[in-house]
């Protein structure tokens, strides 16, 4: 059976493009600084808040919902590899629905979110999926193990 760690491996080697959902244009928050740290790393950052959304957090233009994302970069043959999720547990199942409607390779729900009926859903749909853990976090772990 492919295990957590796995999965993370898989889904941080194969994405190009992050959506950042519940991302913040505050530096001091997590979904900001991982959001930064992804995009110091080579990853295109796509950021959805609807609170930001028209405005631009990191150099990106930030939009209200995925699927408007997903829309604006189709126009550019662009496709959103993984959904990273900043949100409460409990608003997370139509985010899932979101990224399944736009076809992500992947979802993400970092530490501390957990929603079984979103990650059920998601896996179901054949996205990979992790939740509970940290991209960053994950992300050093998997590029010491590259070196």
């Amino acid at each position: 059976m492919t295990n957590d760690l796995q999965i993370a491996d898989k889904i941080l080697a194969e994405s190009r493009v992050i959506a950042v959902v519940g991302i913040s244009p505050k530096p001091d928050r997590p979904s900001h600084y991982v959001a930064k740290y992804l995009q110091s790393h080579g990853y295109r950052i796509i950021p959805v808040n609807p609170v930001s959304a028209g405005t631009h957090i990191l150099g990106e233009h930030c939009y209200a919902t995925l699927t408007q994302a997903a829309a604006a970069l189709a126009e550019q043959q662009i496709r959103i590899d993984l959904v990273d999720v900043f949100r409460k547990s409990e608003l997370v199942e139509p985010i899932a629905d979101e990224a399944i409607a736009i076809k992500a390779r992947a979802f993400w729900l970092q530490m501390g979110i957990i929603n079984e009926a979103a990650t059920n859903k998601a896996r179901a749909a054949g996205l990979d999926v992790v939740a509970d853990r940290c991209t960053k976090v994950d992300h050093a772990r998997w590029r010491a193990q590259q070196a």
